[in-house]
C-alpha cells in the first residue's frame, strides 16, 4: 500500500505535491523538523520526540496548529493506511505562506510516513569513520531544516569512505551533523551537553549507562575525543554505532570497544521489546 502525508489538516498520498512557493521553508529556510519510529507497531518515546517538536516549534516562535493528542491520532491513521508493521514519521515545521517572504502569519506542519530507514549493521559491528569539520550549528536546540554543511561534504565524505562529519570549534566538539557523541575514558562515559540538539536515542542512552559507568554530561574537548577508549555516536536511524577513525586517525585500536557494544545489545535488548 502507498504511504500518506498530512498537510494542514488534510491526509493525502505522499506523492501529492503540496506547498506553493512563497513557503517560508523554502524562500528563507525557516522551518524545523522531527524524524522518529515505531517499533513493534508503538511509537518510540513518543512524548519525548514531540516535547523536543514543541521545543523546537517554540524557540522558532512558530505556533503549533495541532495538540499532541490531536497528533497521535493523524500517526494512528497514518500508520494504519501505510498497511506496514514498522513505520517512520517525518514531521515538517515551516513559516508557511508570507506575502512579504519575511513575516511568519500561519505556518505550515507537514507529517510523512516513511519506509523505515535502512540500518548499518555492518557499522555497528565494526565502526564507522567520521571528518572533523570546524563548525557549530546555529541554534542548536533546534532541529531546523538547514543541512547544508552536510549536502556540501556530501562528496567528500564519499570520497574519504567516512559516514559523517564530526562537528568542533575552539578546542570543543559537539556532535555530528545527525547524531550526538559519547566517549569512553576507562570506565567513564563522557557526553558534550552544549552546543547540541538534545537527542532521544542520546537520553535513552544515559539512563542505560548510568546502572554500568559513570556518566558525565559536560563540555568534551576534542583531544578527550581522539584520546578516548571508545567513541560512539547515537541517534535515532544509527542507534549505538562505534565510531572507530576520526580522519586519518584511528580511534584506540580502531576496533569498536566492548563498553560500545555492551551499550548497543542494551538498545538494541530496549527496542525489541518496547511497547510488548
Amino acid at each position: 500500500m502507498p504511504f500518506y502525508q498530512y498537510f494542514n489538516g488534510e491526509i493525502v498520498p505522499l506523492d501529492q505535491p503540496v506547498y506553493q512557493t512563497n513557503d517560508l521553508g523554502l524562500l528563507r529556510g525557516y522551518g524545523l523538523f522531527d524524524f522518529f519510529r515505531t517499533y513493534n507497531g508503538v511509537p518510540f518515546r513518543w512524548d519525548d520526540y514531540w516535547q523536543r517538536f514543541e521545543n523546537s516549534a517554540r524557540l522558532l516562535k512558530l505556533p503549533l496548529p495541532v495538540t499532541q493528542g490531536e497528533t497521535e491520532k493523524i500517526l494512528a491513521d497514518l500508520h494504519a493506511m501505510s498497511g506496514e508493521a514498522e513505520v517512520a514519521f517525518r514531521f515538517v515545521l515551516t513559516g508557511g505562506y508570507a506575502p512579504d517572504s519575511v513575516h511568519v502569519v500561519q505556518p505550515n506542519l507537514l507529517i510523512r510516513t516513511e519506509a523505515l530507514p535502512q540500518d548499518n549493521p555492518a557499522g555497528r559491528l565494526k565502526g564507522i569513520k567520521v571528518l572533523p569539520y570546524e563548525y557549530v550549528r546555529d541554534l542548536p536546540e533546534v532541529k531546523t531544516t538547514n543541512y547544508v554543511h552536510m549536502v556540501l561534504m556530501a562528496d567528500e565524505l564519499k570520497r574519504q569512505n567516512a559516514a559523517d562529519l564530526l562537528f568542533h570549534k575552539d578546542g570543543e566538539v559537539s556532535e555530528l551533523t545527525r547524531s550526538n557523541l559519547f566517549a569512553f575514558q576507562g570506565d567513564k562515559l563522557i557526553t558534550s551537553d552544549r552546543n547540541i540538539l538534545n537527542g532521544v536515542t542520546r537520553r535513552v542512552v544515559i539512563e542505560l549507562a548510568k546502572a554500568d559507568f559513570e556518566v558525565e554530561i559536560r563540555p568534551v574537548t576534542y583531544k578527550e575525543v581522539i584520546t578516548a577508549d571508545e567513541f560512539f555516536t547515537t541517534s535515532t536511524t544509527k542507534w549505538v554505532m562505534p565510531v572507530v577513525q576520526i580522519g586519518d586517525q584511528p580511534v584506540a585500536n580502531g576496533a569498536a570497544g566492548q563498553r560500545t557494544l555492551h551499550l548497543q545489545r542494551q538498545f538494541e535488548e530496549l527496542v525489541a521489546r518496547w511497547g510488548k
